[in-house]
């Protein structure tokens, strides 16, 4: 990446923006922090190691308009990466509040604070999720594309975990309009609309991502609600059986957090000066949680996963990506399958202990 001025990163002490302060902070004139450290992720207000040395660090929350204005007053950013947002597709169902007050209002206010300030950055990333599509588009037998939209609670007690004679088709932003069944997956997309809204009143570029399941070194041990590789990687290590929801055939694109990061470097190559541009970004592989557990438990030479039949309200099916358009773009390509990323992941979760 090229030199650039001042970059400001929203929920920058988090598992993505740490690796990513590693990548880029080195770069960049000035590269500031504003995070929460909020307990359920971070368990302690502590500086993270994995965050880059000289990395400015600001504890405030997005939702609070002062402390945008108090950080305004010294920092003018250039770029701006939003990766502040609560997560977790399960809890948001019962934290809705929570998750729409982080999210959209985080946002909302970052607009404002930034319009007080007469400040327009001249690009916004926004780090977005795989969650805005929902079950996203299936192909029936007859060939024909649908929407299905969301599977419910009556579908699950009834252990009808997919849609009849269909098959899912991988997402695409270019193609696969954005159906979320999640109240995160909705909070995620109003994020996309809002920011679009506002860099094209103001002649300023905005580029989304939209990440599969990122996993890897420097994730959360402790936050039960977004690390499942992390979650069965304990299970595992403790040579317990790994309980497998549905019939095991969930599938998800895992993503190994240094592809994630590497996507980000390509993105500051190629991001455009004006207008909007959406990429996904995965590995472009479909796993089921079945598979990855198997994974997993070879590894720690743990008992076989096990079935349980159990299931989560507003849970997708089916969800993984078609990168084709974001390696054209970007020059990007990832570089870890599911099996080595599992056992980086592993020596990783060791070292912690």
């Amino acid at each position: 990446m090229s030199a650039v001025g001042t970059v400001l990163v929203t929920g920058g002490a988090g598992f993505i923006g740490c690796a990513l302060s590693q990548k880029l902070a080195g770069s960049a004139e000035r590269w500031v922090v504003l995070d929460s450290m909020h307990p359920q992720v971070h368990g302690d207000t502590v500086r993270p190691t994995e965050l880059y040395d000289d990395a400015e660090m600001i504890v405030g929350d997005v939702t609070d308009a002062a402390a945008w204005d108090t950080l305004l007053e010294t920092v003018r950013p250039d770029v701006v990466i939003h990766l502040a947002a609560e997560t977790g597709t399960a809890q948001s169902l019962h934290e809705a509040s929570r998750h729409s007050r982080v999210n959209v209002v985080g946002t909302t206010e970052m607009l404002d604070a930034f319009g007080r300030a007469g400040i327009v950055p001249g690009l916004i990333l926004l780090s977005s999720s795989r969650a805005v599509y929902g079950e996203g588009q299936w192909r029936s037998a007859a060939g024909e594309l649908y929407v299905p939209g969301q599977r419910s609670h009556a579908q699950f007690e009834n252990a009808q975990w997919d849609f009849p004679d269909s098959e899912p088709v991988a997402s695409s932003a270019a193609r696969t309009w954005p159906t979320p069944t999640s109240v995160y997956g909705a909070t995620k997309l109003a994020q996309e609309h809002i920011l679009s809204a506002w860099v094209e009143a103001h002649d300023s570029a905005l580029v989304i991502l939209r990440l599969q399941n990122v996993y890897g070194p420097g994730q959360s041990l402790i936050n039960s609600y977004t690390g499942i590789v992390s979650l069965f990687s304990q299970l595992a290590a403790d040579g317990k059986s790994i309980p497998i929801y549905e019939d095991g055939k969930i599938t998800r694109d895992f993503v190994y957090i240094e592809d994630v990061a590497d996507a980000f470097v390509a993105l500051l190559k190629h991001a455009p000066k004006q207008g909007l541009v959406r990429y996904d970004v995965g590995s472009g592989v479909g796993t089921t949680i079945q598979e990855l557990a198997q994974h997993i438990a070879d590894f720690h030479h743990a008992p076989a996963p096990h079935v349980t039949g159990a299931y989560r309200d507003g849970d997708v099916r089916y969800a993984s990506c078609d990168i084709e358009p974001t390696t054209a773009a970007l020059g990007w390509q990832p570089q870890w399958s599911v099996e080595r990323g599992v056992a980086g992941l592993q020596d990783w979760i060791a070292a912690q202990a």
